[in-house]
């Protein structure tokens, strides 16, 4: 994410302001308060308590950390993985990395994080699925998802609200056995081929970066959308040539 800014004020200083964690509320306002120095209360009396890009951006960063501490260990390739997903400004980087430590250290669990972001994103369920794959492609920036990192992802989509179906289809774009190009579009073998380009239509439509721009949606959701596009089309592909549809 680049210094994107609302009102004159960049993510990252909004971030940093103490008034924000009393008007974020919740774990996740408790968190920014503790960055800032202060341990907050809830409210909602700042113009910035229901910005997507900080809820979106602050509840990746705690999630992310959380996994990191059920894993038991942070490599510098989810570090990198992490930096990919949030672009932070190099005057940032300390204050992300403390935010990051404060977020693994807390004693409010990962489920009370995933929760405020729930219900802050209860009517953009398409932001919910970009914090999952978020965090897929942090986990498995080593090389591989390993068992406690699924665990822990699959439970924070228990708590979005991501029925079994659901989370397997965005478990297949991340995890490669499952890799099953009917699972990642969600599709159906025994549907005929008009069928099937519609849907394929419909989900380049829904899950197009430009879309998500015009949502308003926080720049670490527009790239994540490109990413699942790609493997959308990617999947399109080998069920067209499956199908003999060209």
């Amino acid at each position: 994410m680049s210094e994107s800014k609302a009102g004159g004020v960049s993510l990252w200083g909004k971030i940093g302001g103490a008034s924000l964690g009393f008007a974020l509320g919740g774990p996740l306002g408790a968190l920014l308060g503790a960055l800032a120095g202060h341990y907050v209360v809830d409210s909602d009396s700042s113009p910035f308590a229901a910005d997507p890009e900080i809820v979106f951006t602050t509840g990746l960063i705690a999630l992310a950390a959380k996994m990191a501490k059920a894993d038991g260990v942070v490599t510098l390739d989810e570090e990198a993985a992490f930096r990919r997903i949030v672009e932070v400004p190099p005057t940032e980087a300390a204050r992300v990395h403390r935010l990051f430590d404060l977020a693994r250290q807390t004693s409010d669990g990962f489920e009370a994080y995933a929760a405020q972001i729930a219900e802050r994103f209860s009517d953009k369920p398409e932001l919910l699925e970009d914090v999952l794959d978020g965090l897929f492609h942090i986990a498995k920036a080593d090389g591989a998802v390993h068992e406690a990192e699924h665990r822990y992802v699959a439970r924070v989509a228990g708590i979005f609200g991501f029925d079994e179906a659901a989370f397997a289809r965005v478990e297949a774009r991340h995890v490669i056995t499952r890799d099953d190009p009917w699972l990642v579009l969600g599709a159906s073998r025994d549907w005929d081929d008009a069928t099937l380009r519609r849907h394929y239509r419909r989900l380049v439509a829904e899950n197009h970066p430009d879309r998500q721009m015009a949502l308003g949606l926080p720049a670490e959701a527009v790239r994540i959308a490109g990413d699942r596009l790609a493997r959308i089309n990617a999947a399109w592909d080998r069920v067209a040539s499956q199908r003999g549809l060209r």
